[in-house]
C-alpha cells in the first residue's frame, strides 16, 4: 500500500497573526503542522503498519523554506518519505492553484509508483476552506470521500463513514481515491526518540515548479482566482460589565441576552 499525506505547515495558532504588505498572511513567523493534519496521517501510518513492511506513507507539502517543517516532524512520526514543493512563484496562490500544485506532485509520485491514496484533514487551521480534496480529486480525475470519520481498505475499494448530526452515510470509492478525514477518526501519535533520530535518514525532496511541469502563470497572486481588497485588525477587547445581583440579577442577564440576540 502507498499513501500520500498533505501536511501544511501553517502559523502558531497561540500567535497573533499578520499580514504582509501584499496583503497575504505572514509566513515568515513561528509556525508548526497543523493539527488537522495529525489525524490522516496517523490513519496513513495505522494502513501502513497493517500491510508490512512494503507499505510507504509519503509526507507532502508546499510553501516557504520553513515549511519543511511540517515534512520533517511528519517524518518523524513515522512518514517514510517527504516532498516538499518550494518555489517563490507559488506565493500567495489561492485555493485552485494549491490544488493544481498538489496534484501535480500525486500525478508525479503516481507515476514512480500507483498510489492508492491521497489522505488529508478536514481543512487547513489557517485557510479553512475544506475544498483542497475535492479540488485535488477533480484535477487527477479520481473520486472524493470526503468528512470520514472511519475509513476502511479492502478489495481494491475504500469505505467511509460519514457522521452527521442524526444518521451516518457509508460511502464507497474504488481505488485510488482522494479521502479527507475528521479529528474525530483516531488519536493522533507523538514523535519519539527513536523516531526523531531515523527521521534524519529518511528521504526529503524538494522540488519546484519546473519539476511538476507547472507554469509559474497558473499559480502565485497574480493567478488568484481570490483578492482581499481590505484587512481589518480586530479590535481590542474591552472590559466586560460587572453586575452586582440585588436580587435582579436573572433578568439583567435575560436582558442582555435579548439585547445581543443570543436567546
Amino acid at each position: 500500500m502507498r499513501i500520500a499525506v498533505f501536511t501544511k505547515y501553517v502559523p502558531d495558532a497561540a500567535e497573533e497573526r499578520t499580514f504582509t504588505a501584499d496583503k497575504t498572511v505572514d509566513r515568515d513567523t513561528d509556525g508548526l503542522l497543523s493539527e488537522l493534519d495529525e489525524y490522516p496521517l496517523e490513519e496513513a501510518l495505522t494502513f501502513a503498519e497493517a500491510h508490512g513492511k512494503d507499505a510507504e506513507v509519503i509526507a507532502i507539502t508546499v510553501g516557504p523554506k520553513q515549511a519543511v517543517a511540517a515534512v520533517k516532524k511528519s517524518l518523524q512520526i513515522g512518514a517514510k518519505r517527504g516532498v516538499h514543493v518550494l518555489d517563490d512563484r507559488i506565493a500567495g496562490s489561492c485555493v485552485l492553484s494549491t490544488s493544481r500544485v498538489l496534484a501535480a506532485v500525486v500525478e508525479k509520485l503516481h507515476a514512480e509508483a500507483p498510489l492508492d491514496l491521497v489522505l488529508t484533514g478536514l481543512a487547513s487551521t489557517d485557510g479553512v476552506t475544506s475544498a483542497v480534496p475535492v479540488q485535488v480529486a477533480e484535477r487527477l480525475g479520481w473520486p472524493a470521500a470526503t468528512v470520514a470519520s472511519s475509513v476502511e481498505v479492502a478489495d481494491g475499494k475504500v469505505r467511509i463513514r460519514r457522521d452527521g448530526d442524526t444518521s451516518s452515510q457509508f460511502i464507497e470509492a474504488e481505488l485510488p481515491a482522494v479521502v479527507s478525514v475528521t479529528d474525530q477518526i483516531n488519536e493522533p501519535r507523538y514523535p519519539s526518540f527513536r523516531g526523531i533520530m531515523a527521521a534524519k535518514r529518511k528521504p526529503l525532496d524538494t522540488w519546484t515548479l519546473d519539476d511538476l511541469g507547472v507554469s509559474g502563470d497558473e499559480v502565485g497572486q497574480a493567478a488568484a482566482s481570490t483578492v482581499v481588497q481590505s484587512i481589518t485588525e480586530r479590535p481590542p477587547r474591552t472590559a466586560g460589565e460587572i453586575v452586582h445581583d440585588e436580587g435582579d440579577g436573572g433578568r439583567r442577564l435575560a436582558e442582555y441576552l435579548a439585547a445581543q440576540k443570543l436567546v
